[in-house]
C-alpha cells in the first residue's frame, strides 16, 4: 500500500485549464526561432505600409545586438550607434563609392564593425557601471568625429548613391524597389540572426554572461575569465549592430551622418527598456512601439518627441520590466 501510495504521488498532476497559456508559452520559448520567423512572415501585412515594418526589422536587430551586452550582460553602453554607423558607412561606402556586390559588402560591415568593438572593447571593458557607458559614450563620439572628417563619408550630408535596386538571390530576382520584397529580402537576415541569437544563449558562454550579470563575484569565484567573456559579448553585440547598419545603408540607399549620433545610442536603449531587456523577443516589441508612435504622432504634430516621451514615462512606470518582459512574468504566474 505505501509503495502504492508513493506511485500515485510521484504521477504529475493533469493541467487546468487555466494552465494553457504557460504551456504554449513553453512551447514558443522552446521553438523560439520558428516562432518568430512565422510572426515576421505575416508582420508587414499587420503593419499600416511595409517601409515602417523594415524599419522595424532593422531597430529591433540593433537593439538585439544591444540587449545581448545590456540585457544579458549586464553592461549598459551609450557608445552602440557607432557599431551601426560604422556597418552603414563601410557597406554604403563599398557599394556607392567601389561598386562592390551588396553580398561582399554586408560581411565587411560587420567585420570592422567587430574590429572598432574589439578596440572599443579593450579600452572601455574593465570598468563597471557608469565609467563603463561614459568611457563608450567618449569612444563612440570618437568614431563619430573620425568618420566625420572622412571626405568619403560626405560629412553633415551623409553618404548618398547606395543604390541596390535588384539582385539575384539563388536564381531568384528580387526588386529591392518593391516594398515587399525588400522585407523579406532583410527579414533573411533577421532570421540568421535570431538563429545565431538563440544558438548563442543556449551555449555555456550565454550561461556565462547571464552569471556575470547577476552576480559577477561569484562568476569570477567560480574560474570564468570574465573580462575576456564581457569583451567577446561586447564584440557579438557589435557584429549584429552592424548587421542592422549594413541593412540600413541598402534600405535608404543613403547613410546619415545622424547614425552615428549619440543620439542613436539613447534611442536603442529605450527600445530595450520599452520591450523588455533580457528578453528574446523584446527589442523588436520595443522597435515597433516607438516607431509606431513616431509614425503616428510625427503626423499630428511635429513636437511629436514629447509623445513618445510621454509614453517611455508611462511604460517604465507601468512596466517596469518592458512590455514584453511583462508579459512573460504575467504569463509565469498563471502556473
Amino acid at each position: 500500500m505505501k509503495e502504492l501510495n508513493m506511485s500515485i504521488s510521484a504521477q504529475p498532476a493533469k493541467p487546468a485549464d487555466g494552465l494553457k497559456l504557460p504551456s504554449a508559452m513553453k512551447a514558443l520559448s522552446a521553438h523560439r526561432v520558428a516562432a518568430s520567423l512565422i510572426f515576421f512572415l505575416i508582420f508587414p501585412w499587420l503593419m499600416p505600409y511595409q517601409s515602417v515594418a523594415i524599419n522595424i526589422l532593422i531597430y529591433g536587430l540593433f537593439a538585439v545586438g544591444f540587449n545581448l551586452l545590456f540585457g544579458y550582460t549586464g553592461l549598459l553602453s551609450f557608445g552602440h550607434a557607432a557599431f551601426l554607423g560604422v556597418g552603414a558607412y563601410t557597406a554604403g561606402i563599398l557599394i556607392a563609392q567601389h561598386q562592390f556586390a551588396w553580398w561582399l559588402a554586408i560581411p565587411a560591415a560587420v567585420v570592422l564593425s567587430c574590429v572598432v568593438a574589439l578596440v572599443m572593447g579593450l579600452l572601455a571593458i574593465r570598468t563597471r557601471g557608469i565609467y563603463f557607458a561614459m568611457v563608450t559614450l567618449a569612444l563612440s563620439q570618437c568614431v563619430y568625429f573620425l568618420v566625420y572628417q572622412l571626405p568619403a563619408s560626405g560629412g553633415e550630408n551623409g553618404l548618398r548613391g547606395v543604390n541596390v535596386a535588384d539582385i539575384s538571390l539563388f536564381g531568384l530576382k528580387v526588386n529591392l524597389l518593391d516594398p515587399t520584397q525588400k522585407y523579406y529580402f532583410v527579414l533573411g537576415f533577421v532570421a540568421l540572426a535570431l538563429w545565431l541569437l538563440s544558438r548563442i544563449l543556449a551555449s555555456p558562454f550565454g550561461g556565462v554572461i547571464e552569471a556575470i550579470r547577476e552576480n559577477e563575484a561569484r562568476a569570477r569565484a567560480c574560474g570564468f575569465n570574465i573580462e575576456r567573456t564581457k569583451l567577446l559579448a561586447f564584440v557579438l553585440s557589435a557584429a549584429f549592430c552592424g548587421l542592422a547598419g549594413a541593412l540600413n545603408a541598402i534600405h535608404l540607399s543613403s547613410v546619415p551622418i545622424e547614425t552615428l549620433h549619440y543620439a542613436t545610442s539613447g534611442m536603442v536603449v529605450m527600445l530595450c527598456l520599452l520591450g523588455g531587456m533580457g528578453t528574446y523577443f523584446g527589442p523588436f516589441v520595443g522597435a515597433a512601439l516607438f516607431l509606431l508612435i513616431q509614425d503616428q504622432a510625427s503626423a499630428w504634430t511635429e513636437h511629436w518627441q514629447l509623445i513618445v516621451g510621454a509614453v517611455f514615462v508611462f511604460f517604465v512606470l507601468f512596466f517596469p520590466k518592458g512590455v514584453w518582459g511583462t508579459f512573460l512574468e504575467r504569463a509565469s504566474r498563471e502556473r
